[in-house]
């Protein structure tokens, strides 16, 4: 299993420069590897059983009933699932059809839960692959290693000097490279309520609610009382299987399936339901952060004086009057990857620059 997913380690390698923030990695790592996790277990059969096995009779082969059941579709009697086990019916969901008053609910997503979420994970993974590709390395190029603090005085100079003077010529150029970091931030909430829509889709409707009714399973009196799990997972299903028999005549075979890979599914979804409700709420509030930043500038001061406390509050004051959005972006995110005492000097330099500046075009 380590062998397995030992690859995916890949994606927690530490970065020493961060070009994003805490959520948007959630969104971007944690969630691509916890769905490619759950595609790479659900596919490797090995590790969880064999996804069908059907009980057969009248000298069907086993393994033809078993590959037809599952590729075509099983079913299960919603009504069914009400009953008690044992007593009124075979199974949750399973009893002859003549008794039940509801139509037959048949199952064919099994067959491409893997495949699904291997999609999701590249629907997650989309936001960080733009952003990377808009950002270019630029947040890197500008830090030039002044996340560790431990460098000659000299060296640290002359990169001081080359920063303030990018940060001077290149004045009020980084409103897109912010709105565009914003942007993804965006995708990912769009991302997440697409995915969310598209589950219930693929569960025919089941999956909004399937959380919510897991959770009220327990204060369901006992005698109208079904597992929502298995309602939507089933352990055991039905399948009919035609043949034609010695005299030509059309032989049906009712076969019960038992399908394992659900006990997987089950906990998989319940807990993607969990994630991608606190996920989806996380990035409403991050997208609202945003936008009071861009529409509410006597924020941004204070934030800018929580990332770095060296900094005096007039300072932050200073700087974020003289510069725009953009402008004022890039200075934060510098404040998360520079050692502090070396951020407090490029700071005070910067007011100094633009003072003079300010009082040359005057």
């Amino acid at each position: 299993m380590f062998k397995l997913l030992g690859g995916l380690s890949v994606y927690f390698k530490y970065q020493p420069v961060k070009t994003d923030n805490a959520v948007f990695r959630l969104h971007n790592v944690f969630t691509t590897v916890l769905l490619l996790t759950c595609s790479v277990i659900i596919t490797a059969t090995q590790y969880v059983g064999q996804p069908i096995q059907c009980i057969v009779g009248g000298g069907l082969p086993a393994n033809v009933v078993n590959t037809f059941c599952w590729i075509t579709s099983t079913f299960t009697m919603p009504d069914a699932f009400a009953r008690e086990a044992g007593k009124e019916v075979a199974h949750p969901g399973v009893m002859n059809e003549y008794d039940s008053s509801q139509e037959k609910k048949y199952y064919t997503y099994y067959q491409w839960v893997c495949f699904v979420l291997f999609f999701q994970a590249i629907m997650c993974y989309t936001p960080k692959y733009l952003w990377d590709a808009f950002e270019g390395g630029l947040l890197r190029t500008i830090v030039m290693g002044l996340n560790i603090g431990v460098c000659h005085a000299e060296e640290k100079e002359k990169k001081k000097e080359v920063i303030i003077n990018y940060l001077i010529r290149h004045e009020r150029t980084h409103k897109l490279y912010a709105l565009r970091y914003w942007g993804c931030e965006l995708l990912c909430l769009i991302n997440i309520v697409l995915q969310l829509w598209m589950m219930d889709a693929f569960f025919n409707g089941e999956f909004f609610s399937y959380g919510t009714r897991v959770l009220g399973y327990s204060e369901v009196p006992q005698e109208e009382r079904y597992d929502p799990m298995i309602y939507v997972f089933p352990r055991v299903t039905k399948c009919t299987f035609h043949k034609y028999g010695a005299s030509g005549t059309i032989q049906t075979h009712d076969s019960l399936c038992i399908l394992p890979l659900n006990i997987v599914n089950e906990k998989t979804y319940i807990f993607l339901w969990f994630w991608y409700i606190i996920l989806a709420i996380i990035l409403v509030l991050l997208v609202i952060y945003r936008l009071i930043i861009i529409f509410v500038p006597t924020v941004r001061p204070r934030l800018l004086h929580a990332r770095a406390r060296t900094i005096a509050m007039e300072a932050a004051v200073l700087v974020s009057q003289r510069t725009d959005v953009g402008d004022w972006w890039l200075l934060y995110m510098l404040a998360r990857n520079m050692d502090p005492l070396i951020y407090r000097e490029l700071i005070s330099e910067l007011i100094k620059r633009m003072g003079e500046k300010s009082g040359a075009r005057a």
